[in-house]
């Protein structure tokens, strides 16, 4: 799950690419991930259990997330636009990377849907030893973001040519878009 291509990992690789507050977004990218999968083995998901009305309300407000998402990432692979690894182009500021890598990943109602209530109750599963599983799941979080972050400055000449952006932003919107259709269309 933590792999999925997604918003997220979509902007991690782009600030990989760049070189610009990589180890500042990987860093948010892996703590945020084991908060949320924390937050589910620690009892979230009976919470929301109580008030499911809670999760209705997250899958239709991620629906529209991920639609929203998947017609923008849509509109990206349509117009061809791409990242000028090279270019002097203005850098984006650290306060807006941050910014922007804390609404991609908080924003994101599947990762309360998949991180907090699926990894939380698999986790559950493990009785005890369900910190273990936390630990696994960090770990696994730190090594995908740090590989995905700093490795892909190694993909700089591959994604300096507009058809591979095309090909990652319609593979982008495609999932996303399904991903929105699949939340409205089964009701939980």
């Amino acid at each position: 799950m933590i792999v999925a291509i997604g918003p997220q990992n979509a902007f991690v690789l782009r600030q990989g690419i760049r070189r610009e507050h990589v180890l500042s977004i990987v860093v948010i990218c892996a703590l945020s991930d084991a908060l949320l999968v924390a937050a589910g083995i620690g009892g979230i998901g009976a919470v929301l259990r109580v008030w499911p009305i809670v999760i209705q309300v997250i899958r239709w407000l991620g629906a529209g997330f991920l639609l929203c998402y998947g017609l923008l990432a849509g509109r990206r692979c349509v117009r061809s636009s791409y990242l000028e690894v090279d270019a002097g182009g203005a850098a984006r500021s650290s306060g807006a990377a941050i910014a922007t890598c804390a609404a991609l990943t908080w924003l994101n109602p599947h990762v309360y849907l998949d991180t907090v209530l699926l990894l939380g109750s698999v986790a559950s599963g493990y009785g005890a030893r369900r910190w273990l599983f936390w630990a696994g799941a960090a770990l696994a979080s730190v090594c995908w973001f740090s590989a995905l972050g700093f490795g892909a400055r190694l993909l700089g000449g591959l994604f300096s040519r507009p058809l591979a952006w095309r090909v990652l932003d319609g593979v982008v919107a495609a999932t996303m878009l399904v991903l929105g259709v699949l939340m409205i269309t089964t009701a939980g």
